[in-house]
């Protein structure tokens, strides 16, 4: 897991922005849902393809939150990765010819197919989970996936993101979460990138002029003293 922390020069820019440093200062259970991005094994598991190391560090908070929120009626959402291929095509061929390549491709090719996608296995999910399969970074944007109707069929206008990379899938899902008016919380602890410096500017990032960063206590403690 990170160790680091919003730097200060950060926290005074939004001081004398806003006069406060969350975006939101109260998040309803009611209308939020825990969405957890990429916890699969292209992306945990040791040796896969597209490894990120510090996300197996994040699984107990994980765990930790989701069972509380379990708890409390709130929907844990995966979403996990996958592309689809017909005639040697995939469904992302900008992604593939152009982000990997070689021996790295055919193996994230392999890896990322639908029929090999599962939550990583130290992962505890419940009964009363959500899974879904998103094919591009963001799973909100236009095509990429059923996100957005799932979310919006509950009369959810909050997420909870956790999972990897924060730089990358978890990032652009928030990007695109708050332009299109849902309330962002990014848990700083349920987060996991290749380095802490793009942990940290992806965090930065989110709490200038996407939402709130927090840890997944500090998140849950809002929750529960929302008043309706």
């Amino acid at each position: 897991m990170h160790n680091i922390q919003i730097r200060q020069e950060i926290l005074d820019r939004l001081m004398a922005r806003r006069g406060r440093i969350n975006f939101y200062e109260t998040i309803d259970p009611k209308r939020t849902a825990l969405v957890v991005i990429d916890m699969q094994n292209t992306f945990c598991a040791s040796g896969s393809p597209a490894e990120v190391p510090s996300s197996r560090g994040i699984v107990p908070h994980i765990n930790a939150l989701a069972a509380e929120l379990r708890k409390d009626g709130v929907p844990v959402i995966w979403v996990l990765h996958a592309n689809t291929q017909h005639k040697g095509r995939s469904d992302w061929e900008l992604f593939y010819n152009h982000v990997v390549a070689g021996e790295v491709r055919a193996r994230t090719l392999e890896s990322n197919s639908p029929q090999n996608q599962a939550v990583y296995s130290e992962l505890q999910v419940g009964d009363e989970d959500i899974t879904i399969i998103k094919n591009r970074y963001s799973a909100l944007t236009p095509g990429s996936s059923s996100l957005e109707r799932v979310l919006r069929s509950m009369g959810i206008d909050s997420v909870l993101i956790a999972g990897t990379k924060t730089n990358v899938c978890c990032e652009s899902t928030a990007r695109d979460a708050m332009m299109m008016d849902f309330k962002v919380t990014m848990l700083s602890d349920c987060c996991g990138a290749l380095s802490d410096e793009e942990h940290r500017s992806a965090l930065e990032n989110i709490i200038q002029q996407f939402g709130n960063v927090m840890t997944s206590k500090e998140a849950l403690e809002m929750m529960r003293s929302h008043k309706a």
